[in-house]
């Protein structure tokens, strides 16, 4: 039997997609029994021309990790677009945004300023910014250059599936990967390996359905019980609003959900939803109370939807997606960003 012929990319991202697969283990041993890796330069030396020189849909099936957030980022995503046959957006950034995707509410140029002015590392008076190109007597050096937004992987080209987390656990891979091995795989469109509740669902703690505090908190400041629900205590916890897959890693380990593995089947978007499913534990008090509780929220935004911004309706609305693939123009035409 002819082996699968798989590929792994990262674009904007920490890395941890690839210490999952990694995770693996011995299951790794398995997987190449079926399964050639024609490409995963995070892992091995492989080069954007060894994909170039690929035919047309030769790669059986891309986990591509990350968000789009430079023109390498887009040119890497057509690329295995057009070279892929399955392309499967892989982890929070690359579905939905993640952590980088709040910097869609600055825009680029702070966080170039950020990098390249005020970090206590960095020593840079004249505040000069990372260019995207740059001449020398040697020739011209180029460096990826910023979108004006992070974009998620189906915001730039056609995805066939998608698996949340950050990172996906590693048991929710080997379903996937299993469901790609056995010809098994869903209606396109679907998630992979993930459980069909809520991680509310999953929870063990006690609810009411009750929520009586006068402020949230944040978990450093209170020890919560540990048999009571953490949005009870005023702890936000997005369990409600959050896809089951992780097994409910963060509240066994007494944290409440970040809400990493993006919104339930249905929910279009997971800020809204949990936005929602706070208020609703709040019945029966009066709107002035309910608005003076939530504005003890620290950084609403990155609060509730910490992880899915770049996905939000609430970013499309604001932004929309026309104007999200122009690139950064102080980084590209070297302009003071002051």
């Amino acid at each position: 039997m002819e082996k699968l012929k798989l590929a792994v990319y990262w674009a904007s991202s920490c890395g941890g997609c690839d210490i999952a697969i990694v995770e693996l283990g011995e299951r790794l041993l398995e997987l190449a029994q079926v399964a050639d890796i024609v490409f995963w330069p995070a892992a091995m030396d492989f080069k954007y021309t060894d994909v170039e020189a690929m035919p047309d849909k030769h790669i059986d099936v891309t986990l591509f990790n990350g968000g789009i957030r430079t023109d390498e980022d887009a040119h890497i995503a057509h690329l295995l677009r057009t070279k892929t046959k399955v392309l499967v957006a892989f982890g929070s950034c690359a579905m939905e945004g993640c952590i980088p995707g709040l910097s869609n509410i600055k825009g680029p140029d702070h966080a170039l300023q950020g990098a390249a002015w005020t970090s206590p590392s960095v020593d840079n008076g004249a505040q000069v910014l990372q260019q995207g190109h740059f001449a020398m007597p040697e020739g011209d050096l180029t460096l990826p250059v910023l979108s004006k937004q992070l974009r998620t992987l189906s915001q730039v080209v056609p995805v066939e599936y998608s698996i949340p987390g950050c990172p996906p656990h590693h048991d929710q891979i080997w379903k996937a990967m299993t469901a790609v091995i056995e010809n098994k795989l869903p209606e396109v469109g679907s998630l992979l390996g993930v459980d069909d509740r809520t991680v509310c669902d999953q929870c063990p703690r006690e609810r009411e359905g009750k929520i009586r505090v006068d402020r949230f908190v944040r978990p450093h400041e209170i020890i919560p019980d540990p048999e009571i629900c953490f949005l009870e205590q005023g702890l936000i916890c997005a369990g409600p609003a959050t896809h089951a897959g992780c097994g409910a890693l963060c509240i066994h380990a007494e944290m409440p959900c970040r809400g990493c593995y993006g919104p339930p089947a249905g929910v279009v978007d997971q800020g809204a939803a949990m936005l929602d499913a706070i208020v609703a534990g709040f019945e029966g008090e009066s709107d002035a109370d309910i608005r003076q509780v939530l504005s003890t929220i620290v950084d609403p935004v990155g609060t509730l939807y910490r992880f899915s911004l770049g996905a939000s309706v609430l970013h499309q609305i604001k932004m929309g997606l026309a104007e999200s693939g122009q690139v950064c123009d102080s980084q590209r035409n070297g302009e003071d960003a002051s």
